[in-house]
């Protein structure tokens, strides 16, 4: 069970892990070892998700979200699978925490009688002012 939020938790089920060879680091030991980890989530059909998180999600995932609603995270960061596997789930914890959050909407409101009074008056001081600039100069012979 992997734990989200306090209301949001995770079946070890429904997370596939992949190991596949890396590039990088590693010497002669990263044609032989398979420590890269591809993480795949079934992100569309899973149980745990709410449809608001699970929408959100998806449109979150971007180019790691599959035409089949699979998020696939590849981690080859570090030098050992079990390094790589821990920040493959990290990644998607990460993400499904920032989905879990609901965006605040704004509620739209009207300024208030003195914000528009005043706003009112500033507008005829200025426009006092660039009345006194303009006028007619006297012709310079």
């Amino acid at each position: 069970m992997i734990m989200i939020t306090e209301r949001l938790s995770l079946d070890d089920s429904e997370i596939a892990l992949s190991f596949i060879r890396a590039g990088g680091p590693g010497g002669q030991n990263v044609n032989k070892v398979a420590t890269a980890v591809q993480l795949r989530f079934d992100a569309r059909n899973s149980p745990s998700l709410p449809d608001g998180v699970r929408r959100r999600l998806e449109r979150m995932a971007g180019a790691r979200l599959t035409k089949g609603g699979e998020i696939v995270i590849t981690a080859s960061r570090f030098r050992t699978q079990e390094a790589n596997r821990k920040d493959a789930v990290d990644r998607l914890v990460e993400l499904i925490r920032e989905a879990a959050v609901a965006p605040k909407y704004r509620v739209p409101t009207r300024p208030s009688l003195g914000a528009r009074r005043e706003r009112l008056e500033s507008k005829s001081k200025r426009a006092g002012v660039k009345r006194l600039r303009g006028g007619k100069g006297v012709p310079e012979d």
